[in-house]
């Protein structure tokens, strides 16, 4: 499955179904840089079990502020359309699988 780029418009329509973990992150930062590979990576290995959506906090501040996200990158974890878990800052790509696995 292909990561997304989700916007104020589309993102309640993305997190709608199923387990979905989105990135928040702008283009400035170095950790939301070195996420992510590791994100591609997960998602090739995920097989489809989670769906990645990536949210530039810049052009999106509207699903940002209500997320409350003050530091990204900023990892939540959505299932059918509500938020069941979140880091914040570099993860390695177990820790984000953990976090997957553990609610699907």
């Amino acid at each position: 499955m292909a990561i997304v780029h989700g916007t104020d418009q589309s993102f309640s329509s993305e997190i709608s179904d199923g387990l979905v973990l989105v990135d928040f992150w702008a283009p400035w930062c170095g950790p939301c840089k070195m996420i992510a590979p590791v994100l591609e990576e997960l998602d090739a290995d995920m097989n489809g079990k989670v769906k990645i959506v990536k949210v530039d906090v810049d052009e999106n501040q509207e699903t940002a502020s209500n997320f409350g996200i003050m530091s990204i990158p900023t990892l939540v974890l959505f299932k059918d359309g509500q938020p069941v878990d979140k880091v914040v800052g570099f993860n390695p790509k177990e820790a984000l699988a953990n976090l997957v696995n553990k609610h699907a």
